[in-house]
């Protein structure tokens, strides 16, 4: 049962589906990796065994009658704690709301269940998520299971270190800023940032709305690209309380349609360096995709500093202002990360009226533009972040010869996030330390299934996904705080 934690959820479904293996038997085999290795990454910080063995075991019954619940029937996932779970804690690792627990299941859990799908547990995030490094006041650090001295990212770090671990068949983070796509490139496996929309983020804290209602999602993860297409197709759909959703087909892309088409790619933006063994990812992946047909060409991003700003005044200065009525007279109990990434709260940062409309304004036209000179490239291959998972409290690189600070090592994902591309992470390479060094794959507005498919292409031909050394989840020194 051993090797059961690490089928992919699309695997897992089919032997359930064919009675290889009972839901109950996958199950327990997740429960017993959690008691073992979750003390060691505090990737949880809920985990709801009864409810979880209550679940397989109607799962079983309704197989053996005949009636399996749907594509994901008996599969155990996580979810990241800032998306609601009825009955679960959904303080956001921060003791501003401490005690919150969910009245009900977020859209896109209801759409999970009715899948079939089984919720073992909630994971970590940063502060408010306000961090690309996964600790808070509340629950603690979570450690990266490549290497427990280092962070899986943020803000779904719990939620990559769970499913890399083998703690969960899959799950969903949510992505302002490259919160899927970071802690997928730092932990080795695979995440979607889909167009904004696309999955329904209502039952997310914060909730996805203003400025977020173009740069914010809810998005999957998982240990193959098929899971992602799976997982898209399943919560996908229209729903009316959000402001984005749009009735747009996600049906998968087959080979035929992927049939020589044109992809740029860029090793690093001009501005910010990158590692030569994440330049060297990039290389891989343009020679496997050459390989297959893709004509991949050379594409020089524009605008870069500019976008990296607007992005930070949509996320960091809006977002400091729609939390003020929270934050206000209890600074104190913010975690440093949390403040260290939120813009002042004394207004000293704030753009008038006049110049955020005209800020909003320059956003969409840097929407356009890059649309325009993509022409008929139907995709970028490109750098996730500058560096591989970093050192906790970590905050400055020096990357040939040049200093590069936190958060701006990350801009790779943030420009993504303010013109609301759709990307999806491969993970292709390694560091020197052997760390997983993922490529970002970057489509057109609700070309989410065409990104997929190269991501699907990209994975076979890397072969099969790689978990982390077991000898890093072994007990020894360094536990934290656990379920």
């Amino acid at each position: 049962m051993s090797e059961l934690i690490f089928e992919s959820a699309s695997s897992l479904a089919q032997m359930i589906r064919q009675k290889q293996v009972s839901c109950r038997e996958a199950i327990e085999a997740y429960l017993q990796r959690i008691e073992r290795v979750n003390p060691l990454l505090n990737a949880y910080i809920h985990l709801d065994a009864e409810g979880a063995r209550r679940q397989a075991l109607a799962a079983d019954e309704a197989l053996a009658r005949g009636e399996p619940t749907g594509p994901l029937h008996g599969v155990p996932f996580s979810m990241k704690s800032s998306i609601e779970v009825a009955g679960f804690p959904s303080e956001c690792g921060s003791k501003l709301r401490q005690g919150v627990v969910a009245g009900r299941d977020a859209t896109l859990v209801g759409r999970l269940r009715q899948a079939g799908a089984v919720i073992l547990g909630n994971t970590n995030v940063p502060d408010l998520l306000m961090a690309y490094e996964t600790d808070n006041s509340l629950y603690g650090r979570t450690n990266n299971p490549w290497d427990r001295e280092r962070t899986p990212g943020g803000s779904s770090g719990g939620e990559s270190a769970a499913i890399a671990a083998g703690c969960s068949a899959a799950g969903f983070g949510s992505d302002g800023g490259g919160s899927v796509r970071v802690p997928a490139h730092f932990c080795g496996i695979y995440g979607l940032k889909p167009t904004p929309g696309l999955i329904p983020r209502t039952g997310h804290w914060p909730a996805c709305v203003g400025p977020a209602s173009f740069s914010a999602l809810v998005g999957p993860m998982a240990r193959s690209a098929e899971d992602l297409e799976l997982l898209l197709r399943v919560t996908a759909g229209p729903e009316n309380h959000d402001s984005a959703s749009a009735p747009v087909s996600v049906d998968p892309v087959g080979d035929a349609e992927l049939e020589g088409l044109e992809i740029g790619y860029f090793e690093d933006d001009g501005a910010k360096p990158v590692t030569p063994e994440t330049r060297q990812a990039i290389q891989t992946a343009v020679r496997i995709l050459r390989g297959q047909g893709f004509r991949v060409e050379p594409f020089e991003m524009e605008h870069i500093e500019e976008a990296r700003q607007l992005w930070w005044v949509f996320f960091g200065v809006a977002g400091a202002a729609l939390t003020k009525p929270l934050v206000e007279g209890r600074e104190q109990d913010l975690h440093p990360f949390a403040r260290d990434l939120l813009a002042p709260a004394d207004g000293s940062e704030y753009p008038s009226f006049e110049q955020f409309m005209n800020m909003w304004v320059e956003r969409d036209r840097l929407r356009w533009q890059l649309l325009e000179r993509m022409g008929r490239r139907r995709a970028l291959l490109c750098p996730v972040a500058g560096v591989p998972a970093f050192r906790h409290r970590e905050r400055v690189w020096s990357i040939g010869g040049r200093k590069v600070r936190y958060p701006r090592v990350f801009s790779y994902c943030q420009i993504f996030n303010l013109l609301s591309n759709p990307s999806v992470v491969v993970p292709v390479g390694r560091s020197p330390e052997g760390l997983p060094i993922g490529v970002q794959i970057v489509g057109r507005h609700f070309e989410d299934p065409l990104i997929l498919g190269i991501a699907r292409r990209l994975g076979a031909a890397l072969g099969e996904w790689q978990r982390p050394p077991e000898a890093i989840l072994e007990k020894g020194a360094g536990s934290e705080r656990s379920v």
